[in-house]
């Protein structure tokens, strides 16, 4: 009688251990996903300041875009969306575990308030994923940037 029940039991623990192992590869995840802007975009982005933001973040994002053919100015952080014809926001995020590391990036693009473009870097449920969420931040920025804005 044992043994007939030694068939179900292992299928039941095989099952139990495949959800398990699929909730965890899942919960463990780094998104990135880029909506790019229309390539006839203008040429002059206005950037909202974020003070809540390391420097180095838009300092990059500012380089990047340049690197892109784009201009840039900046807003004050109390700028809206519609305050210029071309506008973005951004966050940067960095965590710690073993080191600094930046574990979210968010950057979008308003086209007279409406939103026309977004990068998203989240590594912040990639726990699991230890030796991939510790990325160049400035190098991730550029990827995003390079994906988000086409090359002038």
């Amino acid at each position: 009688m044992t043994l007939g029940r030694a068939p179900s039991f292992a299928r039941r623990w095989i099952a139990i251990s495949a959800a398990a192992f699929c909730s965890l590869t899942i919960a463990c995840t780094i998104t990135q996903r880029v909506m790019p802007v229309p390539p006839d975009l203008q040429d002059e982005v206005c950037i909202i300041e974020n003070p809540a933001v390391r420097p180095g973040f838009v300092a990059e994002y500012q380089s990047a875009l340049g690197a892109r053919g784009y201009r840039h100015r900046m807003l004050p952080e109390d700028a809206r969306s519609s305050d210029c014809l071309i506008t973005s926001t951004y966050i940067g995020r960095w965590s710690w575990d073993m080191a600094l590391y930046m574990s979210y990036a968010e950057i979008k693009v308003y086209n007279d308030g409406r939103l026309v473009g977004e990068a998203l870097y989240d590594s912040t449920h990639g726990g699991g994923r230890i030796f991939e969420k510790f990325i160049d931040a400035e190098r991730k920025i550029q990827e995003l940037v390079a994906e988000l804005f086409p090359a002038r």
